[in-house]
């Protein structure tokens, strides 16, 4: 039987990487793994082990505006997101953590 608890951490960082292979648009087909390695790479090197997760996530629904990623559980969501976007993103998850 399932267990449930309260998340572990303050801010959890999901990052669509849903790759459809070209059949239709997809957040892979605009650097969607690259944007989570950045942001994981940035937010590892703070001080928020334990407190942000980054994790990769499948398709969230909005291909048209990808690549999407989502703050949760404070429901901030980023759409059309570049490599260039990720001091934004940070910048966002720091204002939870402060």
């Amino acid at each position: 039987m399932a267990v449930q608890n309260e998340s572990p951490y303050v801010v959890h960082v999901f990052v669509c990487t849903n790759d459809r292979a070209g059949e239709r648009k997809s957040c892979a087909d605009d650097n969607s793994q690259l944007i989570k390695a950045t942001i994981k790479k940035v937010v590892d090197g703070k001080s928020w082990k334990g407190n942000v997760r980054v994790s990769s996530s499948g398709c969230m629904g909005l291909c048209a505006t990808g690549p999407n990623v989502m703050i949760y559980p404070q429901k901030v969501w980023f759409s059309g997101v570049s490599p260039d976007d990720v001091e934004s993103i940070v910048s966002a998850i720091e204002r939870f953590i402060a």
